[in-house]
């Protein structure tokens, strides 16, 4: 893939992102409850046209929507991007009538969108679904199981749901189906994690769906979720830049006016070479993400393993630094309502969701074998 930068417009347009987060999301964010979704941000991103743009972006925009709002305000990044996750099937396999009725409320935010993939069961392992829809006469069906750790549950109002269709076929017998959140038999519970935002868990206890509710095609729902997943796991990486960005301005402030050993502390050779290396780790993931992001928007044939590569080396990058940054600021970064304590909390949870790490190996594994000509 030939060598590419940002246009003028796009640095400018990040910018304006990053101020919006600071001046108009944060302070909504900061009166938000902790795993329970917040409607003010999400409306004010709705406000904002972020939610609307989420449908008429390609991937490179969704990475630079996520990145610049991740240096700033991580709740408003999340928030956005699950809108996006949990409506992006609407958008891209809806019917008319699925779109035309769901995809303006997402937008303006007056509607909360969830995803629900992941089971107990089936976390990485998505063929291995066993939420059952059973047949309930032509073209209906009655959900029966539970779905795990999904981001917004129980709170959402609609659940794109991947469920089992035809038994013992694998990826083959999955559809993927749209269910409002008032279905009869739909309940749910909240989860305490360490991530910050909402995850439930979510239990179908013979909900009726009928035709009109499946997206694509009956026992073709892998292929919406598969890519669901192309698109957004790069951006799941630019969301981990800006964290990691957001920790090393911070360690690069603290270092240069934190006084140690009669000098500052970024005058210790050991500390300025970690700086370094949080620099040079979240610039090449940063042209990871890019570069898989312009992959999908041009049409690319090895989208899956570059999004696998950049979500994998993006997040572990986060990790990394933004230990490092906890360490260069010592004790005061454990303290509770600290930006690092915040962002250490934050960071973990990529590395498992959309994906784990070695689930991301073994994708990137596959598509070398699979296409040595790539490689």
């Amino acid at each position: 893939m030939s060598a590419f930068s940002l246009e003028p417009e796009q640095t400018a347009w990040c910018a304006e992102l990053r101020a919006l987060a600071a001046e108009r999301l944060r302070p909504l964010a900061g009166k938000g409850e902790p795993g329970r979704v917040n409607r003010p941000l999400v409306a004010e991103l709705g406000r904002l046209g972020l939610l609307a743009r989420l449908f008429s972006s390609g991937a490179l925009d969704l990475c630079l929507m996520r990145e610049s709002l991740a240096r700033l305000c991580t709740e408003a990044e999340t928030a956005l991007a699950l809108q996006g996750l949990g409506a992006h099937p609407v958008h891209a396999h809806g019917t008319p009538a699925q779109r035309e009725h769901w995809l303006p409320r997402v937008a303006d935010g007056s509607a909360v969108a969830a995803f629900a993939l992941s089971e107990p069961g089936a976390g990485s392992d998505a063929a291995a679904l066993s939420l059952t829809a059973r047949p309930d006469g032509p073209g209906r069906w009655r959900l029966t199981g539970e779905k795990c750790w999904i981001s917004n549950a129980p709170e959402a109002d609609l659940y794109t749901v991947f469920a089992r269709t035809t038994p013992a076929a694998g990826a083959r017998g999955v559809t993927a189906f749209l269910v409002p959140a008032d279905r009869p038999g739909l309940t749910g519970a909240a989860l305490e994690m360490l991530s910050p935002h909402p995850i439930g868990s979510l239990d179908f206890d013979a909900v009726p769906v009928t035709a009109d509710d499946v997206l694509g095609e009956p026992d073709r729902g892998f292929r919406v979720a598969m890519g669901t997943l192309n698109l957004f796991r790069p951006s799941v990486g630019a969301f981990a830049v800006g964290m990691a960005q957001a920790a090393l301005d911070a360690t690069l402030a603290h270092t240069a006016r934190r006084d140690a050993f009669g000098g500052k502390l970024s005058d210790l050779q050991s500390v300025a070479h970690r700086v370094a290396e949080m620099a040079l780790r979240t610039d090449a993931a940063r042209l990871m993400v890019y570069a898989a992001a312009t992959a999908y928007d041009t049409g690319a044939p090895d989208v899956p393993k570059r999004s696998a590569m950049a979500k994998l080396l993006a997040t572990e990058t986060a990790q990394y630094v933004v230990d490092a940054a906890v360490q260069l600021h010592g004790a005061r970064a454990l303290r509770r309502g600290h930006l690092l304590e915040h962002l250490y909390r934050e960071v973990r949870a990529p590395r498992v969701y959309e994906g784990a790490s070695e689930v991301q190996r073994g994708i990137i594994a596959k598509e070398l074998y699979a296409r040595p000509e790539a490689r």
